[in-house]
């Protein structure tokens, strides 16, 4: 399955609520689990970025409902990248060396 690096940035809601954080992130997981998403790692971070956490989808369009689902909710706003492991890597650059 295609893996995501999702970093997230609190809004000011979000900021206002961080003694929910640990709550958010469990009804997050839940609603992760309800789309087939898998939740690989979860960090709170200091830095650029509040949260930075990794994901398995089944594909690109999940993964990005699940980053919007999220953002909808008003507490964080996302930048997602789509991650490549090793084996996915040398496929791509078997297919640009053809």
């Amino acid at each position: 399955m295609p893996k995501f690096v999702v970093l997230l940035n609190w809004t000011e809601q979000g900021v206002r609520a961080y003694r929910d954080t640990s709550k958010r992130y469990e009804a997050f997981k839940a609603a992760l689990d309800k789309q087939g998403v898998k939740l690989l790692d979860f960090f709170w971070t200091v830095g650029p970025y509040d949260v930075v956490y990794t994901i398995e989808a089944p594909d690109d369009e999940t993964a990005t409902a699940a980053s919007l689902q999220l953002s909808s909710l008003g507490n964080v706003r996302t930048t997602t990248l789509r991650a490549f492991g090793r084996e996915e890597m040398d496929g791509i650059i078997a297919k640009a060396a053809a």
